[in-house]
């Protein structure tokens, strides 16, 4: 299901940076894809000139999609008496960086790869080819990083335990209908939309729209420590009963339809736990 992950990055002025993910088939989260992004992350917190950061694909069919759960036991934390997984410091500090950050969204775009669109300042999503979901609980496993906590927070209690309870996918127009994007466009027009704010964005002076991002973070963050709580939470889950049979029962899917599964994963979801 997964090569191994890319991440190209580079800057269309000295002032806005664009991070492109491609690990075709299905664009899964890996373990170096985290280490990568994080080291992005910081050169991009000790640049300067950068107020604007853009995150997207160019794997047809997907965004940022869920961890590769076949490598779970490998994901990263950073050394030391604490041992913090890189993937909770990357969203918060993502959340807190000095820039503003844009998920530019097409295609599936869902547990891992949701919540990261999440940390991200603004999503943007094509009208026609953007899905989204946090399919964990469908598998037997709790999210982990960042989805629990910000999900409710932007589009209220019940549909975000909709969200999560379900595992359901969702399409870009009811996800910006509950509030889950900032808006969708045609996709013809996303790519010109996304350009054409960071532009304005990246014409501002720094230090304030930084300022006013830490202002409206104050208001809407969750605390740091509930993001340790649920991965720590995730990573138990992995060694439940839940997981070992629902893992179990999807791979079974994957075996006979392919990549089908991850194009309709929602769907299959309820398909392989209706049927165990």
């Amino acid at each position: 299901m997964s090569e191994k992950s890319t991440i190209i990055f580079e800057k269309s002025t000295p002032k806005i940076a664009t991070i492109t993910f491609a690990n075709p088939p299905a664009n899964v989260i890996a373990p170096e894809t985290v280490t990568r992004l994080h080291e992005i992350l910081h050169e991009l917190e000790n640049d300067v000139r950068v107020q604007v950061v853009i995150f997207t694909s160019n794997v047809s069919g997907f965004f940022f999609n869920h961890f590769d759960l076949r490598q779970a036991d490998k994901f990263p934390f950073i050394p030391g008496p604490d041992s913090v997984p890189l993937w909770v410091d990357l969203v918060i500090r993502l959340s807190k960086a000095p820039f503003l950050s844009i998920a530019k969204i097409r295609g599936r775009t869902r547990g891992g790869g949701n919540e990261l669109a999440l940390a991200c300042d603004l999503r943007y999503a094509s009208r026609e080819h953007a899905i989204f979901g946090q399919p964990e609980v469908g598998t037997g496993i709790l999210p982990g990083g960042g989805g629990s906590e910000r999900l409710p927070r932007l589009i209220g209690r019940d549909r975000g335990l909709e969200a999560i309870v379900t595992s359901q996918d969702y399409d870009a127009e009811l996800a910006e209908r509950y509030g889950w994007v900032t808006r969708t466009l045609p996709d013809a027009e996303l790519d010109r939309f996304v350009e054409r704010l960071a532009t304005r964005v990246a014409s501002f002076d720094k230090a304030v729209v930084a300022a006013a991002k830490a202002q409206v973070n104050r208001a809407s963050l969750p605390p740091d420590a509930d993001f340790a709580t649920a991965y720590a939470e995730y990573t138990s889950s992995l060694a439940g009963p839940g997981f070992q049979a629902g893992f179990a029962r999807l791979g079974r899917q994957f075996a006979e339809k392919g990549l089908e599964v991850e194009l309709r994963l929602g769907e299959y979801l309820g398909i392989a736990n209706a049927h165990p």
